[in-house]
C-alpha cells in the first residue's frame, strides 16, 4: 500500500476501500497469469517454490470482491529479506503482519490515497506448506451449491460490513472453516508441497 496510506487508522482505510462485491469476471483468470509473470520476473529463479491463484476471484462464477489474490510460497533457501525491493519494481508494497509468523509477508498492489486504482492484487508470501486456501477454492469450484451459498453470505456481510473490513472477513470465519475441512477430507493431500512436481507446474 503507498506510503501515505500508513498514517490513516482502519475506519479511515475502511472508508477509502469499502467492501464492494462484483460478479465474477473470467478476465480475472488472464489477470491472474499475466501477474504471475510480472512476479516471476521481478524475482529471477531460485526463489519461487510455488505461486497460484487462490481467494474468490479463482472460483469460476462466484461473487467476489474484485481483488485477485496470489499465494506466493518461496524457497526455504531463498532470502525472503530482498522481496520488498524487488517487488516493489513491479507496483507492489509491502503491508506489515507483526501477529504471523516468518516468512508470511502481506504486499498489497492497487491502492493510493484516492481510493483503488485499476486491478487489486493481495500477494501473501509463505514458505511452502499444505495452505488452506487452495483446498477451499478446489472445493467451491467442484460444488456450485456451495459456492452459490457463500456468494449468499458474502452479499448479506457486505450490506453489513461496508466499511469494516475485520468484521467482514470475521463473519467469513465459521463457514470457510467448515468447507475447508470438508475439502481436505474431499482432496486429502492435494496441496501437499512436494518440490519434484513444483519444479514442473
Amino acid at each position: 500500500m503507498a506510503d501515505d496510506l500508513g498514517t490513516l487508522t482502519n475506519e479511515q482505510l475502511w472508508r477509502l476501500f469499502p467492501i464492494i462485491l462484483c460478479p465474477h469476471d473470467p478476465a480475472w483468470a488472464e489477470r491472474y497469469w499475466q501477474e504471475r509473470a510480472l512476479i516471476e520476473a521481478a524475482l529471477g529463479p531460485g526463489q519461487i517454490a510455488r505461486i497460484g491463484h487462490i481467494g474468490s476471484t479463482a472460483v469460476p462464477g462466484l461473487l467476489a470482491k474484485p481483488t485477485i489474490d496470489i499465494l506466493l510460497e518461496i524457497d526455504p533457501e531463498s532470502d525472503p529479506d530482498r522481496l520488498p525491493a524487488a517487488l516493489a519494481e513491479v507496483g507492489y508494497r509491502l503491508c506489515p503482519q507483526p501477529h504471523k509468523p516468518a516468512p508470511y509477508m502481506m504486499f498489497l498492489k492497487g491502492y493510493t490515497p484516492q481510493g483503488f486504482c485499476g486491478q487489486v492484487y493481495h500477494l501473501h508470501v509463505r514458505y511452502p506448506g499444505d495452505w488452506d486456501e487452495p483446498y477451499f477454492r478446489d472445493y467451491l469450484s467442484a460444488h456450485p451449491e456451495v459456492a452459490g451459498e457463500y456468494a449468499a453470505l458474502k452479499a448479506d456481510l457486505a450490506t453489513r460490513y461496508e466499511h469494516d473490513r475485520d468484521g467482514y472477513t470475521d463473519a467469513k470465519v465459521a463457514f470457510v472453516g467448515r468447507i475447508t475441512a470438508l475439502a481436505r477430507a474431499a482432496f486429502p493431500g492435494r496441496h501437499a508441497y512436494d518440490p519434484v512436481r513444483a519444479r514442473s507446474d
